[in-house]
């Protein structure tokens, strides 16, 4: 692990579940479609105005001890994503010796920068984040570690706790880890997170399959594995070599967001298209402004005007499949969704309008039919990135990241580290009832978005 000039390695250590057993875990079919080298980063960013001494002698004991109660709970996070060749199916294997890596790090870096909204180098956000490597044994069976774990100490400013995961869990699953990990530092032992709540669910029979869609998503796994290797040695991180790009936040507030929801039940009203007893979410006035006004920046010109751009997003299925799977089932339940849109219909007038509408279509028919079309994701999705622009959003409000208080209080700042093609999604850490959006762009392009955002939310009180 390379340590940069500013950076000091503290510590690097092994945590283990506190009682070990040999198993594995079998993937479900909703497992299969994300398996392999796919993963997520996240930052929580806290004030911490103590010493690097202090933090490892009073603090550093309790994240350990509580991690290791953690990982109990969500012990396959310990174990590793083993991918066979064909015709195997992959699966976790936890054993006696499993462990997640813990990696400590004193920084010089401007704290206050780093957890701002503001534009911020992403690859100053990158040496943050734990690393995750693959592996291939001599029978070709790809080895993935599911989790990594960092904190970064800022002397007597703050303390980033940083998460990356193989995408064996969804956001849901992370967000349940990372707050019973929280509870169990900030109380002394107990996860006060299981008040009124079952443990996590490892079983996969609560996942009914009635479309038969495991055989036509292991096909496309057994597919997609064929380029892992290619894939693995012509980059070791999706963001790596980003080294123009800055990470920014945008907070919308919620008056922000009902001026823009009035805005497009007013012109549907107008235009007699809809009824304006039509609900429309916040997730989708807020997704469809960004799309709109994220489009309109990135491609001034009036260059393939005709080009299909994407908006892709992933809906938790927990409480729309029958029967209702647990809230704390363990794994990935989602279902992938998208919209799209000729780019001159999200770049001319009313295209903050006609991204709503589309979105609002897209997730109505999910609600409708939670798997609609699902046996062409791969093939749809491959189209997307082959002739399209793609925009894809990870994160949710309702995941509630800003309450994972480990005993110093709510978080600063909470952060995803991703390519351009993504933009995160959480509740304000400001406002209450607001929402935080992340982009990756260029500095001029985020300047050109700013004023593009303030003149459509001007637009939208007219």
């Amino acid at each position: 692990m390379a340590i940069l000039r500013g950076h000091k390695l503290v510590e690097k250590c092994k945590i283990g579940p506190s009682m070990r057993s040999t198993s594995s875990v079998p993937l479900s079919f909703l497992d299969l479609p994300l398996a392999g080298p796919i993963y997520v980063r996240r930052q929580f960013f806290y004030h911490f105005p103590h010493s690097t001494l202090h933090f490892c002698e009073t603090t550093l004991p309790s994240l350990k001890t509580s991690l290791s109660q953690t990982l109990q709970l969500f012990f396959p996070l310990a174990g590793n994503l083993l991918c066979p060749p064909p015709p195997h199916k992959p699966f976790i294997r936890c054993t006696d010796d499993d462990s997640v890596p813990f990696t400590i790090i004193e920084s010089k870096a401007d704290f206050d920068y780093l957890s701002s909204n503001h534009p911020k180098s992403l690859k100053d956000l990158e040496h943050l984040v734990p690393k995750l490597a693959c592996t291939n044994t001599h029978d070709d069976t790809f080895v993935f570690p599911l989790l990594a774990l960092q904190a970064t100490v800022f002397p007597n400013r703050g303390l980033c706790i940083s998460i990356t995961y193989c995408h064996v869990m969804d956001d849901s699953c992370c967000s349940n880890f990372m707050k019973s990990w929280a509870s169990f530092c900030r109380s002394g032992g107990v996860d006060l997170t299981l008040e009124g709540k079952s443990a996590p669910c490892m079983d996969r029979g609560v996942l009914k399959d009635p479309k038969g869609l495991e055989a036509i998503f292991l096909r496309d796994y057994f597919e997609e594995r064929s380029t892992w290797k290619e894939k693995l040695a012509g980059k070791s991180s999706e963001v790596c070599n980003a080294e123009d790009y800055v990470k920014a936040t945008i907070v919308f507030g919620r008056d922000d967001i009902e001026r823009l929801r009035r805005s497009v039940l007013k012109q549907w009203k107008r235009s007699e298209e809809f009824s304006t007893s039509q609900h429309v979410s916040k997730f989708v006035v807020t997704c469809g402004f960004v799309w709109a006004c994220l489009v309109k920046t990135r491609h001034r010109s009036e260059y393939e005007e005709d080009k299909e751009e994407y908006f892709r997003f992933a809906a938790d299925c927990r409480d729309w499949l029958e029967p209702a799977v647990p809230e704390t089932y363990f794994g990935n339940c989602l279902t992938l969704c998208f919209a799209m849109l000729k780019r001159k219909e999200l770049k001319g007038e009313g295209g903050f309008v006609n991204a709503v509408k589309v979105m609002r279509r897209a997730v109505s028919d999910m609600k409708s039919d939670l798997f609609k079309d699902a046996e062409n994701w791969r093939e749809t999705f491959t189209r997307m990135f082959a002739l399209g622009s793609t925009l894809i959003v990870t994160g949710s409000p309702k995941f509630t990241v800003y309450e994972t208080d480990f005993g110093f209080g709510k978080p600063k700042k909470v952060e995803m580290v991703h390519s351009m093609k993504g933009m995160s999604l959480a509740e304000s850490g400001e406002k209450e009832g607001g929402l935080e959006v992340g982009l990756v762009c260029t500095n001029t392009q985020f300047e050109y978005l700013v004023s593009v955002i303030k003149q459509e939310l001007q637009l939208s009180q007219s």
